[in-house]
């Protein structure tokens, strides 16, 4: 597993060949400037909650990668209704990914 920090809450996770972005606010955000979103590569992007700067480049990144987006229901239905794909889960919940066990947690 390798984790990359990519500024402010963005992560970059890569696991058995998969690539999880967490939280993606890079576009404008001045600690990763140098970080290009058309060349991210992207399976699945996780989000934590829906504030702009955790969420500000979730669309662009999913209608590229075409990543499975994985949050909260109503998360996941507003990106569902912009045509990315979603996993919805609940708080508490978990799910087998093929990268792994993910659990929803507060």
């Amino acid at each position: 597993m390798k984790i990359t920090f990519l500024g402010h809450a963005s992560l970059l996770i890569e696991v058995d060949g998969k690539h999880l972005v967490v939280d993606p606010f890079i576009t404008g955000n001045p600690i990763n400037s140098a970080i290009d979103i058309e060349t991210l590569q992207a399976d699945y992007i996780l989000i934590t909650h829906a504030h702009q700067d955790h969420i500000l480049d979730v669309q662009a990144i999913g209608e590229r990668t075409g990543a499975t987006i994985i949050s909260n229901f109503e998360i996941v239905s507003h990106f569902e209704k912009l045509g990315l794909k979603g996993h919805p889960m609940n708080h508490g919940g978990n799910w087998n990914f093929d990268f792994g066990d993910l659990q929803y947690v507060n």
